[in-house]
């Protein structure tokens, strides 16, 4: 079948068709993008100006929806990069009640947004709390972190923060239930000496908390390791009333991971291997498997020859 072929006027028809569609796409575009829209997002709370003599608890959850009237580009790049917000809020009002109306905090709102962005409304718009009596006590710091290291290199020592231990302030029954607080994760890659840092306590949405301080000093002993080659006795366990027991071998070979400048500080004292004869009468195996019950901190075992040993018992 012959194709038909487009004349050139037809062409020109064509082309000027599709520039027309062009135009009206772009002027419908440009329309939508400078024309304002209402657009809701999350936003996360903290509170400013908390009152001292009053210990409270929130009775809703610590994210609001805000209402943000913006342009439609705006809009777009919200709808390409979402994210939460984080609004203050101002809790002055909880001194003669137990409730704040976002109504009335709408201009302190709006200055921590963008010029742009115009917040008209917020949701829910009151907010509740529980009063309790304040207390206080102290809890220990535990450091978190998230490190890789270069090759025979490794934490070789107890980490230590300074503060150890920071007061939190807040409702009792808030405060009894923090045993300790973490810090943020520490994050590292390829570390081959020691990590000195200043990390922010993580309040994990405890919104009603106080800190102090806010942060602890940390130190992480980072060194060079090398692997050890100590021979360990082997102990029986649960094996009192027979005669005697036998293991053979009597000893076995342990390679560990120690810090070099600890290498001649390990020896066959500091760990200890055993065998169980609990295994043998409960399941009847034909050798006992070899579990490293002792081993100083900061050491690693890394293999055991052998693993499993076979065993005489007189009855």
């Amino acid at each position: 079948m012959a194709m038909r072929r487009i004349s050139k006027v037809q062409r020109r028809k064509l082309s000027i068709f599709l520039r027309c569609i062009l135009i009206s796409f772009l002027a419908w575009t440009l329309f939508a993008i400078s024309s304002d829209y209402t657009f809701s997002k999350k936003a996360s709370m903290t509170y400013v100006n908390l009152p001292e003599s009053k210990a409270f608890h929130p009775l809703q959850s610590d994210t609001v929806t805000v209402k943000l009237k913006m342009s439609g580009w705006k809009v777009l790049m919200e709808r390409v990069r979402p994210d939460t917000a984080k609004i203050q809020v101002d809790l002055s009002g909880l001194k003669t009640r137990n409730f704040i109306v976002f109504g009335s905090q709408i201009g302190f709102i709006n200055r921590q947004f963008r010029q742009e962005e115009q917040v008209i409304g917020v949701s829910p718009d009151t907010l509740y709390f529980d009063f309790s009596k304040q207390t206080q006590r102290k809890v220990p710091v535990k450091v978190v972190h998230n490190l890789t290291f270069q090759k025979q290199y490794g934490i070789i020592g107890a980490t230590k923060a300074s503060p150890e231990y920071v007061t939190i302030t807040g409702p009792l029954d808030d405060v009894a239930s923090i045993e300790y607080l973490e810090t943020d994760t520490i994050k590292g890659k390829d570390v081959n000496t020691d990590v000195r840092t200043v990390a922010y306590l993580n309040k994990q949405q405890r919104t009603n908390i106080t800190i102090y301080p806010t942060f602890s000093e940390v130190v992480i002993p980072v060194g060079e390791i090398t692997e050890k080659i100590i021979e360990l006795p082997l102990k029986v366990e649960n094996g009192k009333q027979y005669t005697s027991v036998r293991v053979l071998p009597g000893k076995v070979k342990a390679t560990i991971l120690v810090a070099v400048k600890d290498y001649n500080k390990w020896t066959s004292r500091d760990f200890e291997a055993v065998v169980d004869l609990e295994a043998w009468k409960e399941h009847k195996v034909q050798s006992l498997p070899v579990i490293i019950t002792k081993i100083p901190d900061f050491c690693q075992v890394i293999s055991i020859e052998p693993q499993n040993v076979d065993f005489f018992v007189r009855k």
